[in-house]
């Protein structure tokens, strides 16, 4: 153990899904160094993107509203280190803390639930999502389709498709496994619905002047994962999105590079900029020129909505 007076204190938002991952990132530390259980102690900090759930996050604050409450608790000594769905996490953190480790990632893909396929959705369906991403995917798939804001953990959102509230609604894979509820939905191509940027990774971060545990979360980190992460947040970078923004990339490594597929879509489907490239591993630069460029092709209305809006999403 880091310190032989006390367990390490692990920070965590309270969702089912969250606590899973906490749980995942416990285990993961304490196979790795031979800990015991008592090593670790799991913190539940109820974050305000948890509280809130009438509203889309970028009316109220962006994704800072999954972190502040944790960072606040870092900062003051509380936990020891935070436990994170990387793509919840803004894409410019503060200099004081540091991603330092991520868990093997599990499946990007998104599920539909409620409905075998988009073509089996009945005329002029009500999907219900918050992800701007996934709005704009659903529309490009079904223009026909009306989207309606669906917030709240898993079981929450599942429960109001049970209730009849929408035709179908979109859930990540990995969180579905996490839970235990891997039957449920059907799981969409990538070539059909590419990912949120970091969708599937499950991130640690710690106090960046912390080198106890800094190196105690080094030997947890998947270094693929973490590479292919990194890469999809530099396009983050390089498109200055927010919440607002439908952005897709996927990072894949292929030995000592990376094939990085992103796109961007109107929030009507209507217009989708891809781009595709190989790149080496670690070239974040090249990445983050990627989400320049699709930017460089986009229309005049679809390069509004990144144009100006700041990376803090």
């Amino acid at each position: 153990m880091l310190f032989t007076d006390r367990p390490l204190r692990l920070g965590t938002r309270g969702s089912p899904l969250a606590l899973a991952q906490a749980h995942m990132a416990a285990q993961a530390l304490r196979a790795a160094h031979g800990w015991g259980e008592d090593a670790i102690e799991i913190v539940t900090v109820q974050t305000s993107g948890d509280r809130i759930q009438d509203r889309a996050l970028a009316e109220i604050g962006g994704k800072a509203l999954w972190t502040k409450e944790l960072d606040r608790a870092l900062f003051a000594g509380e936990i020891d280190f935070a436990v994170h769905s990387m793509k919840d996490v803004e894409t410019l953190r503060p200099q004081a803390f540091r991603i330092a480790a991520m868990l093997p990632r599990a499946d990007v893909r998104d599920k539909l639930v409620g409905a075998k396929s988009f073509a089996a959705l009945p005329a002029d369906p009500l999907v219900g999502t918050s992800s701007p991403r996934r709005a704009a995917q659903v529309k490009r798939l079904r223009p026909d389709a009306a989207i309606t804001l669906f917030r709240g953990n898993v079981a929450t959102r599942l429960a109001k498709l049970a209730a009849g509230e929408v035709h179908a609604t979109l859930l990540a894979a990995a969180g579905l496994d996490r839970l235990d509820q891997g039957e449920v939905g059907t799981l969409i191509p990538i070539e059909t619905m590419l990912p949120a940027p970091s969708q599937g990774a499950v991130g640690i971060e710690a106090l960046a002047d912390n080198r106890p545990v800094l190196e105690a979360l080094a030997a947890i980190d998947d270094r693929a994962t973490h590479d292919a992460v990194i890469a999809e947040r530099a396009v983050l970078r390089g498109l200055g999105g927010t919440c607002h923004s439908p952005i897709a990339a996927l990072a894949l490594v292929e030995g000592d590079g990376i094939f990085l597929r992103a796109e961007i879509i109107s929030p009507d489907g209507a217009e989708t900029v891809r781009e595709e490239a190989r790149l080496a591993r670690g070239a974040e630069a090249a990445a983050e020129a990627i989400g320049r460029l699709l930017l460089d092709r986009a229309s005049p209305a679809l390069r509004s909505l990144f144009v100006g809006s700041g990376p803090g999403a």
